[in-house]
């Protein structure tokens, strides 16, 4: 894993939180994006090499109201950009973590990405990040 690639976190509204986050950042949202796979709308805030991800949940019934609900608007998940995402999900299979999805599939940000199940990392939330941009150009992974 090369670094922390974006910080995510459950939101309520976009409308109400990116202004809180610009003025707290003190930056723009740069990107806005509907992740159809997810079902959630996204904005990210460039801090430095990272980012921050808010996620907010486009069905009342979604991944991310149901996150909300349970736990409250908060840190959702931790992403780690990398090289090579199927090489990297090999080998933390074989290490004995588990995989939420089998294969890698398209993310926000144009990325590839493969979410860890939390149980198996000490609650938390771990996803992996691969740009698109890395891909051969037939799109392959």
């Amino acid at each position: 894993m090369e670094h922390i690639e974006h910080i995510g976190i459950a939101v309520k509204s976009l409308a109400k939180s990116i202004p809180l986050f610009e003025t707290l950042l003190n930056t723009t949202c740069y990107k806005t994006e509907l992740v159809e796979s997810e079902q959630v709308n996204t904005a990210f805030f460039q801090t430095g090499e990272s980012k921050i991800e808010l996620l907010e949940s486009m069905k009342e019934d979604g991944v991310i109201a149901k996150f909300i609900e349970k736990k409250g608007e908060g840190i959702h998940h931790i992403a780690f950009n990398v090289t090579d995402i199927r090489a990297e999900m090999k080998r933390l299979q074989a290490a004995g973590f588990i995989l939420l999805n089998e294969e890698p599939k398209k993310g926000a940000d144009n990325k590839w990405v493969c979410f860890l199940h939390p149980k198996g990392t000490n609650g938390v939330l771990v996803e992996l990040c691969m740009d698109n941009s890395s891909v051969t150009a037939k799109g392959d992974l």
